[in-house]
């Protein structure tokens, strides 16, 4: 049912429990070092879940993990897969626009499931959204270290299959004071309340003008990025605003950019 603002209200797919199957796929670029399977595995199992790695989650076709229907082929067993209780997507890299298309959305809404990972895992996420009204999770992909400040905000919010707690800020490292890193910073103070889309500064640019473009109206949208130009942040920013999005909008959160690349061969503004 539309909320009063006029949105439909969100499908949460079940939470996840001790000893839940997750399928561990790769629809994007391919794993970079040997053991990122492993690695992937082993993170499930310490979380207490079993996972099902992707037959061809260790493949590579060029800058993929594998051809366009090996990749769709280990996500779509997975998304109709009722005995899978979540998908988690071990890096992102690129390729999720080639087959997102593909995707069977039907599957995932008949037996919704969570579906994590970030960086090119946005266009996965937003698309499933937009589709199909479950929403999604944009957290670490499953071959990264986990930290134990990642692991309480991912078990709070994929166990609980319900809008999650407040969060919290990451602490600084023992004995640091007035810390440089992950502070919070306030560019336009005020209250906003609205659904969360958002991801990958430069995926979301992609989605635009698509059936699988997020729905801004009255959210709050939030943005990573890594390895741009300043100029390619701008352009994309510039693209959003031309198109209306960042009119409809109730808020925006900015979260890392990192590896920016400050200047270019025709000049860049700079920060400090």
């Amino acid at each position: 049912m539309p909320s009063a603002s006029g949105q439909s209200a969100a499908k949460w797919p079940p939470a996840l429990n001790a000893g839940s199957r997750i399928a561990l796929v790769a629809p994007a670029g391919p794993l970079l070092d040997r053991d990122d399977l492993q690695r992937a595995v082993e993170l499930c199992r310490a979380l207490g879940h079993e996972p099902v790695p992707g037959v061809h989650a260790a493949k590579r076709h060029g800058y993929l993990a594998g051809s366009d229907d090996d990749r769709l082929a280990d996500l779509n067993a997975a998304l109709a897969d009722d005995s899978i209780d979540a998908i988690w997507c071990i890096r992102g890299g690129y390729g999720v626009t080639r087959i997102l298309h593909r995707i069977d959305t039907a599957a995932f809404a008949r037996r919704p499931k969570p579906v994590i990972g970030f960086s090119d895992i946005t266009a996965l996420l937003n698309g499933l959204t937009r589709v199909t009204g479950v929403v999604t999770f944009h957290g670490p992909t499953a071959r990264q270290p986990m930290t134990a400040f990642t692991r309480r905000h991912f078990e709070q919010a994929l166990g609980a299959a319900a809008e999650s707690a407040r969060l919290d800020r990451i602490p600084p490292p023992p004995g640091v004071l007035a810390p440089r890193a992950n502070r919070i910073a306030t560019i336009v103070r005020g209250g906003a309340e609205g659904r969360l889309v958002g991801g990958n500064l430069s995926l979301l640019q992609c989605l635009v003008g698509t059936p699988w473009e997020p729905d801004f109206q009255n959210a709050i949208l939030f943005l990573e990025e890594v390895g741009e130009d300043l100029y390619r942040v701008d352009r994309a920013l510039s693209h959003l605003r031309l198109a209306g999005l960042l009119d409809r909008l109730a808020g925006v959160i900015v979260g890392q950019f990192t590896e920016m690349k400050r200047a270019t061969s025709d000049g860049g503004l700079g920060f400090d």
